[in-house]
């Protein structure tokens, strides 16, 4: 409505005050115009009642007398009457007689002349009529009951000042549109900057930051433009850098190994990363119950946490397993201020870090199994020899023989001990090198033929692409299919057979050592790369082996980004298979 804006509040409060300037000027200006009309009808009729006196003294004849006061009468358009004796001698016309007195006329007549510009007599012929008249009285030769009046009616004076209100009420009008036209004029030149930045400040908040309000003036509207031109600026550059630390911030809960989440005073979750999503899917999925993500609830196994975190004010640790993965889960209190308004949860996946924890252990009751039994030999049959036990030379020899033989296997076991650790903490010094697959394989494989034909085994090379050269630590490489060729050898039975084979595919150098032997059991087959780890849960020395000799072959493999695997069937043999990229 136009009332509500401001085109119509200026508008109306420009036209209120010249309506009431105008209102006093006009009504203090009619005032002084009747007075000013009045005085002057008052001056006039004076005048003329002198210049009647005076022709009614300079003649003697009444009727020359009367017709000069006629003639005074009919050429300025007023009443002359004369009283003689209290009675009415002469009159010009007849409009004040009748009931009015002569001495009523009389009576006006004091000390001094007397005008009564409100006096009130009927008109002649209609006492009913009455009319405002104007009059000027004076004796007659300073006789109370003598005097010449003259009179005129008021509306000869109303119609002067009618004629006046109506210009004024004119001029008042024309003021007013004029007014109402400059009032629209300049409430426009005001309200249409001021509707440009309603448009900008729209278009800011619908983001728009880079709406710039034009400055036409240099007054306070110039002065507000510029304002708002500058809070556009401040506030393109908060949200700039409050969007920076935003994506920052969410780049760093994405990109965070750990998951993240943060709970409201409820336990309602207000954030998550993916990690934290993924695991609470897990959890909900255990718990039997359905993930609502509108209602973002915590999982019912860490709402106790989440209370004790609130209550006590203090971190919370909880650890456990879901889906088969240990997790760990911290939650501390979040503040604002002085009061609690929730918690944030910090959840890792330590699987690994437990599973290390596991085969550290391990390690230390395998290698205290495997120097155990060579140490106990050591030391008994040392005891023996000390003690003068053996009493032959034979006796004393193979004694002997054996404190030789676990003496070795104390040093093979600390060597590859040695060789597993600098592999693994990334020592791995490899000498690249051209090699002349041919000859490298024959010679690896004519080493293991007198082991095979004493256990009755056939072993045999197969090489697809002969001729080829490849790129890797000879030693090295020598190691592994050394350690899987006598694996071979060792876990097959008399007749069987063992084939070591070579193949180039997809730019990869592939070799195979496949046996017929016991083959290794299938829950055994993603643990025969750890240390220690021996399928033969008894550890009887019968086929020998420290159980660190895979361990040491996929470390070699994986510092040539290669790839190691093992296939096998129990009864049926075990195929181990590892790729070398064909690059120098």
């Amino acid at each position: 409505m136009l009332w509500q804006s401001v085109v119509g509040k200026l508008w109306l409060t420009i036209l209120l005050l010249v309506t009431v300037v105008l209102t006093v000027l006009m009504v203090m200006q009619l005032r002084f115009t009747e007075g000013s009309n009045l005085e002057d009808a008052e001056s006039r009729l004076n005048s003329y009642a002198n210049m009647a006196i005076s022709t009614y003294e300079s003649h003697n004849e009444p009727e020359g007398t009367f017709d000069h006061l006629q003639t005074i009468s009919d050429e300025f358009g007023i009443n002359i009457m004369i009283i003689e004796e209290g009675e009415l001698s002469w009159s010009a016309t007849g409009q004040l007689t009748g009931e009015v007195e002569p001495a009523q006329l009389l009576s006006l007549l004091q000390d001094e002349r007397q005008v009564d510009p409100v006096q009130r007599y009927p008109l002649e012929g209609n006492s009913e009529e009455q009319m405002d008249f104007i009059i000027v009285g004076e004796r007659l030769n300073n006789d109370p009951n003598s005097g010449i009046f003259l009179y005129q009616p008021l509306s000869a004076v109303e119609e002067a000042s009618a004629e006046t209100r109506r210009l004024t009420y004119l001029s008042a009008g024309i003021a007013l549109v004029l007014t109402t036209v400059f009032a629209f004029f300049l409430s426009t030149r005001i309200t249409a900057p001021l509707r440009k930045m309603r448009q900008a400040a729209l278009e800011v908040a619908q983001g728009k930051f880079h709406t710039k309000v034009p400055i036409l003036t240099q007054d306070e509207i110039g002065q507000l433009a510029i304002a708002f031109n500058r809070m556009r600026r401040e506030l393109n550059r908060n949200i700039s850098e409050l969007n920076q630390e935003k994506e920052q911030l969410s780049r760093i809960l994405v990109s965070m190994a750990d998951g993240v989440l943060t709970l409201n005073r409820k336990g309602n979750i207000l954030l998550t990363n993916p990690q934290a999503k993924r695991f609470l899917d897990m959890l909900f999925y255990e718990e039997g119950k359905e993930h609502d993500t509108e209602l973002a609830k915590l999982p019912p196994s860490l709402q106790p946490l989440f209370e004790r975190v609130v209550q006590t004010e203090k971190e919370e640790l909880k650890e456990q397993t879901v889906q088969g993965r240990s997790m760990a889960v911290l939650m501390a209190p979040l503040y604002e201020e002085n009061h609690i308004r929730g918690a944030v949860a910090v959840v890792r996946d330590v699987t690994e870090e437990r599973r290390h924890d596991k085969l550290r252990k391990d390690f230390i009751a395998n290698v205290s199994h495997e120097l155990r039994t060579p140490i106990s030999m050591l030391q008994g049959y040392s005891e023996a020899m000390v003690d003068g036990v053996m009493s032959s030379e034979d006796e004393r020899k193979e004694v002997a023989q054996i404190i030789y033989d676990e003496s070795l296997r104390m040093g093979r076991l600390v060597n590859e001990l040695l060789d597993l650790a600098r592999m693994e903490a990334g020592y791995v010094d490899l000498q690249i090198e051209e090699i002349d697959l041919d000859s490298y394989l024959e010679r690896i494989v004519r080493k293991f033929t007198s082991y095979a034909k004493e256990d009755g085994l056939k072993i045999d090379l197969e090489q697809q692409n002969q001729g080829e050269n490849a790129y890797f630590d000879a030693d090295r490489i020598e190691q592994v299919l050394t350690n899987l060729i006598s694996n071979a050898i060792r876990h097959t039975e008399p007749g069987g057979h063992v084939r070591v084979c070579h193949t180039v595919e997809n730019g990869h150098d592939t070799f195979t050592v496949v046996d017929t032997g016991s083959g290794i059991p299938e829950e055994d087959l993603p643990y025969v790369f750890e240390r220690f780890y021996k399928a033969d849960k008894a550890r009887t020395r019968q086929r020998g082996g420290t159980g660190l000799g895979l361990a040491i072959a996929k470390n070699i493999i994986d510092a040539h980004s290669g790839i190691m695997s093992v296939q096998s069937k129990v009864e049926e043999g075990t195929t181990f298979r590892f790729s070398l990229p064909r690059k120098k």
